[in-house]
């Protein structure tokens, strides 16, 4: 069996393809299929006088997702979809689908949700998926190439990492159990074994959010190296990332064309070194009068920005009605186009007072919000790391600063274009009376800590780590604006099925 992705090397051959109907339009004696098998979409052409009667009505009688085999021969046409197209010769109908209710109109977020096991067929959630499995891959290969040792850690914990307030609890054979909030602890027992390792799994926040960056259960990618430190640490987060980005744009640039990702900006990522600072330097941005004026220009360019959208739209409403078929279809996909825009500069609106207002009253000793986040990288053009942090709102387990007790050494990394943190490490507490003190201060039971205090009585070493959010880092790569559509089938607060 051939598959779309492989046309390139069957040109001018007789193939058969088997898969779905992704769109299909007909006239007097031609039909156009859109057939899509998994692997890319092509064009299908069916010429009544070229084929049997029989075909000519079976193609006839197709709907949308209508499974079928099509055989015929492959022709390069750099103007179909996928640089192919197939002149059919036969088709067999495997099923003619019932009316398929994703159909190209405009659909609420809820009824796709709803329909996510279909939804998922459409192209731009193809494409998402496609950039997943690529991260996925490009991160154990960044990993194994540099000798560490994948490990999986356990799902159900008798213990938290990040705080009892947002763990699921069940009962596991009468006894309290949790669903683990991170594989980290573990992976410093196995880091102690192994030298480098990584884990890489589902994690689970009973946290009560419904912001387009939360989701109950989500992955984890969560590396442990013994005998680094912060600044190790860094230079291996920023290594993967940059790795990842460029892995992504040189195998999956079809998929971000279809997303319409601006590549140049994934591969001004792939080329720069990340800026580093400090909480306390970015407390200072975030209250600068630099950050308020830049808040305010940017409130002034949006209304000037609107004025020229809102007049362009009320020309070309004008010429619509005078206008040629082809130029009334650039007339409409444009006022889709300002409409969107028209949208996004309202929400600007409503928010832009609120970042400013939060960056100007920000406290030192406060934790970033979405918000802050977003003020910080707006000029920037590469994710950005922020270490040193106050240890107040930083977990028991991140070690002190030698040079200031008030901080931990922990670094988040920051995205740009508003995508926020996507990295959260730290240097880790190897000393054990420190750590023995910290876990009592944080009314955490001691009892069920044994096992991770044993690892600083027998060969404690200098060590750190870090956790990498898959599905953020999909929505950023991906362009996406939430992070319900990088994963297959989400879990967020009141959604459970399908």
């Amino acid at each position: 069996m051939i598959y779309i992705n492989k046309l390139s090397d069957h040109v001018d051959a007789k193939v058969t393809l088997k898969g779905w109907v992704y769109n299909i339009r007909t006239s007097k004696a031609l039909a156009f299929i859109e057939l899509r098998d998994g692997t890319g979409i092509t064009q299908c052409i069916v010429a009544q006088d070229d084929v049997d009667t029989s075909v000519w009505e079976a193609a006839n009688a197709l709907k949308q997702e209508s499974s079928l085999e099509i055989t015929g021969t492959v022709k390069a046409d750099e103007r179909s979809v996928g640089g192919h197209e197939i002149h059919v010769s036969d088709l067999k109908i495997v099923q003619i689908a019932e009316d398929y209710p994703i159909t190209p109109k405009e659909h609420g977020v809820e009824f796709l949700m709803n329909n996510r096991h279909l939804w998922l067929r459409s192209q731009k959630q193809w494409a998402a998926m496609r950039v997943r499995n690529e991260i996925i891959f490009a991160i154990h290969s960044f990993f194994q190439e540099r000798n560490f040792v994948q490990m999986d850690s356990p799902i159900f914990t008798s213990n938290a990492a990040e705080g009892s307030t947002t763990l699921f609890e069940t009962d596991y054979f009468d006894e309290k159990a949790y669903l683990a909030q991170t594989g980290q602890l573990y992976g410093e027992a196995m880091a102690m074994a192994h030298g480098l390792i990584y884990t890489f799994g589902p994690t689970f926040r009973a946290e009560k959010s419904k912001t387009r960056r939360h989701l109950t259960e989500f992955w984890m990618i969560e590396p442990e190296m013994a005998y680094y430190d912060l600044d190790m640490n860094m230079d291996l987060a920023e290594d993967m990332i940059r790795f990842i980005v460029q892995r992504v744009v040189d195998k999956r640039r079809n998929e971000l064309e279809i997303l319409e990702r601006d590549i140049s900006k994934l591969e001004k990522v792939a080329d720069n070194s990340f800026k580093r600072i400090t909480y306390s330097e970015a407390v200072e941005i975030l209250k600068s009068d630099a950050t308020a004026e830049m808040l305010d220009k940017m409130m002034a360019d949006r209304k000037e920005e609107e004025k020229a959208l809102k007049q362009e739209r009320e020309e070309i409403k004008k010429e619509h009605g005078s206008a040629k078929k082809w130029r009334k279809k650039q007339i409409e996909a444009r006022q889709i186009e300002i409409s969107a825009r028209l949208d996004q500069i309202e929400e600007d609106y409503r928010n832009i007072p609120k970042w400013k207002e939060s960056a100007q009253n920000f406290e030192w000793g406060n934790d970033f919000g979405g918000s802050d986040e977003t003020v910080l990288m707006m000029q920037q053009e590469v994710p950005m790391m922020v270490h040193r942090w106050p240890a107040e709102i930083k977990a028991f387990y991140m070690k002190r600063d030698p040079e200031d007790e008030r901080l931990v050494l922990g670094v988040d990394v920051l995205a740009p274009e508003g995508y926020g943190e996507i990295i959260g490490g730290s240097q880790r507490e190897d000393d054990l009376e420190f750590l023995q003190n910290h876990i009592e201060k944080h009314d955490l039971p001691m009892d069920v800590f044994g096992w991770y205090l044993d690892l600083r009585k027998y060969g404690s070493v200098p060590h750190s780590g870090f956790g990498l959010g898959l599905e953020r880092t999909v929505a950023w790569l991906c362009g996406l604006s939430h992070v319900r559509e990088t994963i297959p089938f989400p879990r967020m607060m009141g959604r459970l099925r399908p």
